[in-house]
């Protein structure tokens, strides 16, 4: 299993695993979107992606979107993205996965990073938590559709 930083050139092997993670999510398939969705951020800097491969094929992938603590008056980035692929589950991928965003994260000097997930997905969770994640139990989450 290898990790590495995932550029712009990757478009191609990204776009089935980005499509592939938002139908877990119960989205459509949109290829198309998914191409125009991950260029933008790739041409803006907005997010920073890791890809996984085993054996010379993308396996899985996170994306982190850098943000910043304002009590902390510093760096993190949101992990607002990781899937590895149904057949390549229980091969370490996401475990990789998660270990290239953190060391990436402590290179650049960010405090932390943070995540959320389904309260269904305990494979998800069991990983986090084996990982050292630690469940935030002082803050609630809130969002707004707009």
């Amino acid at each position: 299993m290898t990790v590495r930083q995932a550029t712009v050139a990757d478009l191609d092997i990204l776009v089935p695993l980005f499509d592939g993670y938002r139908q877990f999510y119960r989205q459509p398939s949109e290829p198309d979107r998914v191409r125009t969705f991950l260029r933008d951020r790739f041409a803006h800097n907005q997010s920073v992606i890791f890809v996984a491969e085993q054996d010379g094929a993308p396996v899985g992938f996170t994306q982190l979107y850098p943000s910043f603590t304002s009590a902390g008056l510093g760096r993190i980035f949101v992990l607002n993205d990781l899937f590895v692929d149904p057949a390549a589950r229980r091969t370490g991928a996401g475990a990789a996965l998660l270990e290239a965003a953190a060391e990436y994260g402590r290179r650049v000097g960010a405090l932390r990073l943070v995540l959320s997930t389904e309260v269904t997905n305990m494979a998800a969770q069991a990983l986090y938590e084996r990982l050292g994640w630690k469940r935030n139990s002082d803050f609630h989450a809130y969002q707004l559709g707009l």
